[in-house]
């Protein structure tokens, strides 16, 4: 028998099945196996995406998630549900709550909104095998959700998240296990672009070295996976071998600020004129956030996409003389990088800008003639009366022109409504 030098964990990855219907369901007393039910960012909007569609709707009419309202069937059976995201992450939150009512907190890390790892080392004695705590929670978050629940268990996260993916999801039980003994039987044969954290652009450069299969990266040389990819090539690598080294316990959300940043896909294009607004908008808000947390950062970063019969646009950065986390500042330097990269008469669809290159804000000098201390001293104050009485409390005036996006995303919860 192989001897596998790496830490073994008990690891748990709980997927809920089509969240976003199955609580749609729920709300309507609905059985969501049955039941034909699409969960619609916006139904006023014939473009909008169709963010969630219930496993029935799913197996009669090969309904995907991300596909477009218009694009679905003409069937008055169908129920459509405006996605409402505060009920979503309301659900989430006592899910979590629950698998906290078996592990400790430490042991819990929520990677989305309907899916999580749990650690679940030293339980075997109050509540079985891993296989066993699967199967409770999967009974638990039946019983009082309604929501079917997939089970991926595996040596660390990547064995039970992708293992998760490609057996769970599709097995009758809705568990699967994967041990470092099984890599080679259960995910070597696996195509690479169906494999965690494996996009289309990374599937397509792997194929063009050959590589089709897992069992391809995991025999490839590492040596040449490096120089082709640097440290990507080595991650790569190991995942392909069942190795995750990324820890299993601990404060998962304690990672080092490297960029505040902010973007929108435009509900309709916008012409130069209409851009102004929102960039100032954007600035605002990736500011507001730097200032919370007290940094500053001297890079800043703008990206702009046009529209889709145009295609194409650009993304760059300008580093500053001085780091700040002022908004004005930050859009005037924003304007300079748009208008000199902006192709004129082009309508824009995509936007987002960044600031990076961060340090804490303790390092500013202020010279004893600063004539920006006013101007932190006011930014400071409204971000306050923002955070007492709400984001829309205390706008600029160019937050009310036609371009401005403040007010329709303070409806929002993670880019959808409330």
């Amino acid at each position: 028998m192989t001897e596998y030098p790496y830490p073994r964990h008990d690891v748990l990855c709980l997927d809920m099945r089509s969240f976003y219907a199955s609580v749609e369901c729920m709300k309507r007393g609905l059985d969501p196996a049955k039941a034909l039910l699409a969960v619609v960012g916006d139904p006023e909007r014939s473009g909008s995406i169709v963010l969630a569609a219930s496993p029935a709707l799913k197996e009669r009419h090969g309904t995907g998630n991300v596909s477009r309202f218009f694009e679905l069937p003409d069937d008055p059976e169908i129920i459509i549900a405006k996605a409402c995201m505060q009920d979503y992450l309301d659900v989430s939150v006592e899910i979590t709550r629950l698998v906290h009512q078996y592990a400790p907190r430490e042991a819990i890390h929520v990677y989305s909104v309907d899916e999580l790892w749990v650690t679940v080392d030293g339980l075997e004695k109050l509540y079985g095998p891993p296989r066993e705590i699967a199967e409770l929670f999967r009974k638990r978050i039946a019983e009082q959700f309604g929501i079917e629940c997939a089970v991926g268990i595996g040596d660390n996260k990547f064995l039970a998240k992708v293992v998760l993916d490609i057996h769970a999801k599709k097995s009758a039980s809705g568990i699967a296990v994967c041990r470092y003994e099984d890599v080679e039987r259960l995910l070597w044969p696996v195509p690479v672009e169906d494999i965690w954290g494996i996009g289309k652009r990374m599937m397509r450069r792997l194929n063009n070295m050959g590589i089709i299969k897992l069992g391809d990266l995991a025999t490839h040389p590492l040596r040449f996976l490096k120089k082709r990819f640097g440290v990507m090539g080595e991650q790569l690598y190991w995942h392909a071998r069942g190795v995750d080294l990324s820890p299993v316990f601990g404060n998962f959300t304690g990672a080092v600020q490297k960029s505040y940043g902010h973007g929108i896909t435009l509900l309709e294009d916008y012409d130069e004129k209409d851009i102004y607004p929102c960039l100032l908008d954007l600035c605002e808000e990736v500011c507001r956030r730097a200032r919370e947390f007290h940094h500053i950062g001297r890079t800043v970063h703008l990206g702009l996409g046009y529209t889709k019969g145009t295609g194409g646009g650009f993304s760059r950065s300008l580093t500053l003389h001085t780091p700040t986390n002022l908004t004005m500042d930050m859009y005037r330097a924003i304007l300079s990088l748009f208008r000199k990269h902006y192709d004129r008469g082009l309508a824009i669809r995509q936007v987002y800008v960044s600031l990076t290159n961060l340090e804490n804000d303790e390092s500013l000098q202020m010279t004893f003639f600063d004539r920006k201390e006013k101007e932190r001293d006011l930014a400071v104050t409204m971000d306050d009366i923002r955070a007492r009485y709400g984001s829309t409390s205390l706008l600029r005036a160019s937050s009310y022109e036609p371009g401005g996006i403040t007010i329709e995303r303070s409806k929002k919860v993670g880019g959808h409504y409330a």
